[in-house]
């Protein structure tokens, strides 16, 4: 049986491999010699790196983990329950990163089709031609207000 830690990243490679019909390597290669040739290949390429990094990061928590449980037996103290939250929050990390590069993989995810893709091409494109808000001044009257006649405070 794979170990689930080879498991994750092997699989994860292998469908790369298969959307892409090369090796992880070459197309590392190709996204580096050209980044804006195909955004969806640069994207999966960065995405795959970053989980590749917390894959080392899960892999380094759990070795101290066990370093810890090894040589504690009985009852776990603050330091000990300290790493096995460190491993959990590496686990969640290398698992949602699993699922972006699982989402940018699969054309029909949900928000690869109909208006919401739109939107996301758009913005992806650059398709804003101004800002969201205005931001000049608000144009100003023709006319000057008249002056306030009287004495004291205006309220």
């Amino acid at each position: 049986m794979l170990d689930a830690i080879d498991d994750v990243m092997g699989v994860i490679t292998e469908q790369i491999e298969a959307r892409f019909d090369m090796s992880f390597f070459e197309l590392q290669r190709a996204v580096t010699a050209a980044p804006y040739a195909n955004r969806e290949a640069t994207d999966i390429v960065h995405w795959h790196g970053l989980l590749a990094e917390s894959q080392k990061v899960l892999e380094s928590a759990e070795g101290d983990l066990v370093a810890v449980l090894e040589s504690q037996p009985g009852e776990l103290d603050d330091p000990a329950m300290e790493m096995a939250h460190r491993v959990n929050a590496a686990v969640a990390a290398r698992d949602g990163r699993a699922m972006v590069v699982q989402w940018l993989l699969d054309p029909a995810a949900p928000g690869k089709q109909g208006l919401a893709a739109e939107r996301l091409a758009r913005l992806s494109r650059g398709a804003r031609q101004g800002p969201a808000v205005q931001t000049s001044a608000p144009l100003r009257p023709a006319t000057a207000p008249e002056p306030a006649t009287g004495r004291g405070a205006l309220r």
